[in-house]
């Protein structure tokens, strides 16, 4: 076997997307990945390759299971989006108005559409708490239910790397009785990607390469430090508990395939998924300029990113989200295009991996 065994598929005209993906292996230091391109309803290429084990015995496959971390999030934002059609104000509901706890500390007039576009002030916990809170979330939508904003909620965005899924996780729950998760299976039951993976299933997950330095995240305010560096500021990302709980910003977990097939319906108006009215609603941009907690300038609509930063194509409508250590899905709503990229070596970039942006770029070369 060569070093980097590669399978799959590209239509006519995308040879040099295959080329792209060998050369991440090559140049890159890829260990495994899958990438997929649909277009206009079509899938048009699917590349695996490399290794699902650090040991580089097992080939990645087609049904090899990877996190995809935050990359989740626009998956978990479509999903919640048919929930809050239900409500009669949809996104401009009060988060407290279908989950009252929320309303401590000065949070009661905090829509839905604030929290799902960063604005609620609430990036982590400013205070150490017991890590494993994160691996129990009906406890931990408790504990950031009564937390104080870290700024006025309305006035600014700072992502909210991990608390972003508590959040639109108990609003899901709150609606519709059941877990954002069991909702994505109801609405893709033929897809393969899971937010929260049953232990039947973690067999097929890949080994996780974490980064070798942590991300540049420019100078250190109270918000990047209580999203992202406190030793409280994350869960253990390892072990059966973490794959089956939900964590809707953080863990959801599949192939490129499935991946692309969810996001696919953002570049065609919801795909039939979602009535026009929520769907315009869910990508409208909400916040734009300097983000408090990502040091660079971002968009959000309802959970989704918009491509104000240039790293999702070159379409500024493009719409997407990258996850930590790589991932991306990126839907060109113009185009009608999409592209997902999963991967289990994980590098330190923030946003916009350079793996993943020139297959991107190479899709659009040949298109």
């Amino acid at each position: 076997m060569t070093d980097f065994p590669i399978s799959g598929f590209t239509a006519a005209g995308l040879e040099n997307v295959r080329n792209v993906f060998e050369a991440n292996f090559k140049d890159m230091d890829e260990l495994g990945a899958g990438f997929a391109v649909y277009h206009r309803g079509e899938l048009i290429a699917s590349l695996l390759g490399g290794w699902a084990d650090r040991q580089k015995t097992t080939p990645w496959s087609a049904d090899t299971l990877v996190p995809i971390y935050s990359t989740t999030k626009g998956i978990a934002a479509f999903v919640l989006a048919s929930l809050v059609d239900t409500l009669p104000d949809g996104y401009e509901t009060p988060v407290a108005a279908v989950w009252p706890e929320f309303a401590a500390n000065g949070k009661d007039a905090v829509t839905i559409g604030q929290a799902l576009s960063h604005q609620a002030g609430l990036p982590g916990f400013p205070e150490e708490i017991d890590p494993e809170i994160w691996l129990d979330p009906p406890a931990c939508a408790a504990a950031i239910a009564e937390l104080a904003p870290m700024w006025p909620p309305g006035t600014a965005h700072g992502y909210h790397p991990l608390t972003w899924g508590y959040i639109a996780g108990e609003i899901a729950r709150r609606i519709s009785g059941e877990t954002l998760g069991t909702t994505l299976k109801s609405m893709f039951a033929d897809v393969d990607f899971h937010i929260g993976l049953p232990a039947s299933e973690h067999d097929r997950c890949a080994d996780i390469k974490r980064p070798s330095a942590l991300a540049d995240l420019g100078e250190l305010n109270d918000y990047r430090k209580a999203a992202f560096v406190y030793k409280w500021s994350a869960p253990n990302r390892g072990g059966a508990i973490w794959r089956e709980i939900e964590i809707p910003s953080a863990n959801g977990h599949g192939t490129a395939e499935s991946v692309g097939a969810i996001y696919h319906h953002y570049a065609r108006s919801g795909g039939g998924k979602l009535r026009s009215g929520i769907f315009e609603d869910l990508i409208r941009p909400r916040t734009h300029g300097p983000d408090l907690v990502l040091p660079l300038e971002t968009s959000f609509g309802a959970g989704i990113m918009l491509n104000t930063h240039g790293l999702f194509g070159p379409n500024p409508a493009t719409l997407g989200h990258s996850g930590w250590g790589g991932s991306m899905a990126v839907s060109d709503p113009d185009a009608e295009l999409t592209c997902a990229y999963v991967m289990n070596r994980q590098s330190n970039v923030l946003v916009g991996d350079p793996r993943a942006v020139r297959l991107v770029e190479a899709v659009y070369a040949a298109l």
